[in-house]
């Protein structure tokens, strides 16, 4: 589905289910060394339906209240900062993979920080759950992704279980251990969807933001003027590039008839979320431009109904950070490359690149 509203109808109908275990008959015939195994069989409130889902969620939305996620505000920055300083020792005229060295290290080490994952396991956390966003993985690779990511999670539990501290992975352990019904299946599942969904959206938002403006030197100077603002650019840039652009699976717990199309009960539906965005329906012949003065930018980035992102604040929060520390810091940054030489991830979930390749040109240059 990628026409915006009939998503957003399907996103908020009670009628769509993503529990294949109770609403997808096909699941069965699904081979173990499926490639989006992480994302329909794993046991979570990204998976799960109704009474479930409900129960589920509220497990883990204490750790994205508002209070919370601004209390994550000083660590943000300080984490910008000293990227920044980092990144201001580089040699003039030196490429750098932009990606790399900051978009994706803000969004990974909060959630590591907001899920107390030990300095010592964050490299294997981040290869598994990069691993888990490669939808072109083969077959082989694709089952020993699934259980290398089972066995970082396990491991993390087992840490926590034998030094608690102030972490959600802490939280949920001891709502596992406690009275809560949250079995072992759960906790791990838990963990894969809140780590790994928690930091990704952000790195491709950080990273197409960035691509958007130094492609776009005339929005950039209505940035400068002030005749648009960094919240605009964010808005923008989630519109027009979601940062996950398909979010595997739904399934229909009744047939579903939307006029031109009739979904059949057990149908497994796919929403493209990031078409939504796009659609010339809502936002007219300009619908694939990039143009932060815009009056409407509405889009589905972070989802929509019962299963919208929990931590659609945070990204945000990181996103506006990182930008306003990178253009102050580096106003004039290029692109090392073309942009028709970037090489998009290997997924149809994460809508980014591979690499980010700039020249960054500090403001006392």
């Amino acid at each position: 589905m990628t026409r915006h509203d009939t998503i957003k109808e399907l996103a908020a109908d009670r009628r769509v289910s993503r529990d294949p275990r109770r609403h997808w008959p096909a699941l069965d015939g699904v081979p173990q060394d499926w490639a989006l195994n992480v994302w329909v069989r794993v046991v979570s409130a990204f998976t799960s339906y109704g009474s479930d889902h409900r129960r589920l969620r509220n497990l883990i939305a204490t750790a994205f209240t508002p209070r919370r996620t601004e209390a994550l505000r000083p660590r943000v920055q300080d984490l910008v900062d000293r990227l920044i300083k980092d990144l201001s020792e580089t040699a003039p005229g030196e490429t750098v993979d932009l990606r790399a060295r900051f978009a994706y290290v803000i969004p990974t080490e909060v959630i590591c920080d907001l899920f107390g994952v030990p300095a010592d396991m964050r490299p294997w956390m981040r290869r598994v759950i990069d691993a888990a966003l490669n939808t072109g993985a083969t077959p082989e690779q694709a089952a020993a992704d699934y259980g290398d990511l089972f066995g970082c999670m396990a491991a993390l539990i087992a840490a926590k279980r034998a030094e608690p501290g102030e972490d959600m992975t802490s939280d949920l352990i001891a709502a596992r251990d406690g009275e809560a019904k949250l079995d072992e299946e759960q906790l791990v599942s838990t963990l894969i969807l809140m780590i790994g969904a928690g930091s990704e959206t952000a790195v491709n938002l950080i990273s197409k933001a960035t691509l958007a403006l130094v492609t776009h030197p005339d929005q950039l100077a209505l940035l400068r003027s002030g005749a648009v603002g960094w919240e605009d650019v964010v808005e923008e840039t989630l519109r027009l590039e979601a940062p996950i652009m398909h979010m595997p699976l739904r399934y229909a717990v009744e047939d579903i008839d939307l006029g031109d199309v009739r979904i059949g009960k057990g149908d497994a539906i796919l929403l493209a979320f990031g078409a939504a965005g796009r659609d010339p329906a809502l936002h007219g012949d300009s619908a694939c431009e990039f143009d932060a003065a815009r009056e409407s930018f509405d889009h589905l980035a972070f989802g929509h109904g019962v299963h919208f992102c929990l931590g659609a604040p945070l990204g945000r929060m990181e996103a506006d950070i990182a930008l306003r520390a990178l253009f102050a810091a580096f106003p004039d940054i290029a692109l090392a490359v073309p942009e028709d030489r970037l090489v998009p991830q290997a997924s149809f979930i994460a809508n980014g690149h591979r690499e980010l390749p700039v020249v960054l040109r500090p403001a006392t240059a």
